[in-house]
């Protein structure tokens, strides 16, 4: 979807909006939010899909608080929380800048779930080294092989105008159902919690859903 097609939706909803609360009781505003908390079948998910609480993550690939939380955070949570069925970790990426951008791309065109937040975890872990690398799409386009995503593949797949304004709109939704203002922000069903919290905090959160869940 490109920008005029989603400044015509948003003004379209903004029309409707006075009818659509009449006739439902709920808020467009409120429906949006609901909407954008929902797992879809193009959501890439860590950990069991009916675990009863759900962490929807927007990050940025090339921010340094996210790969904070992803290398000193995560490994825990996901170790008592997610391994055992308590909870899920949806990823959804809210990108920052184009190389962030191009790094989502990459990512999104693996085609496992597994592969998904593999490459992701390399991502994270090495982050100083490719994104500020002197030619950090090539760094990238080298991580992408690693991962399976040959030279062909990864140009084929950062040229794909669709997958970007996908991932583009995904920042956009987010932004307007949340209030995402910086990365990482989670939402956790329905809470929403900023910044690359450290365990303790994070895992005081994910009690206290758990036991209202």
């Amino acid at each position: 979807m490109n920008r005029r097609n989603i400044l015509l939706t948003a003004t379209a909803i903004a029309a409707a909006a006075p009818f659509v609360t009449r006739l439902t009781g709920v808020t467009p505003a409120q429906a949006q939010t609901a909407n954008a908390a929902l797992v879809s079948d193009t959501d890439r998910v860590l950990g069991d899909p009916e675990a009863p609480v759900t962490i929807l993550e927007y990050s940025s690939l090339t921010c340094p608080h996210c790969a904070s939380f992803h290398t000193q955070t995560l490994p825990q949570v996901k170790e008592e929380w997610i391994d055992t069925g308590k909870a899920k970790l949806v990823y959804r990426h809210f990108p920052l800048d184009r190389l962030a951008l191009y790094a989502a791309m990459t990512a999104s065109c693996l085609p496992t779930d597994r592969a998904y937040f593999a490459f992701l975890d390399v991502l994270f872990k090495t982050q100083d080294q490719w994104s500020r690398a002197q030619d950090p799409m090539g760094e990238l386009a080298a991580m992408a092989r690693t991962a399976g995503l040959g030279q062909e593949k990864f140009e084929a797949c950062v040229a794909d105008q669709d997958l970007a304004d996908s991932i583009l709109q995904q920042r956009l939704d987010g932004s307007q159902a949340f209030d995402i203002q910086a990365t990482p922000t989670f939402v956790i069903n329905g809470k929403k919690v900023s910044g690359a919290l450290p365990y303790e905090d994070f895992a005081k959160t994910l009690s206290e859903v758990h036991e209202a869940s």
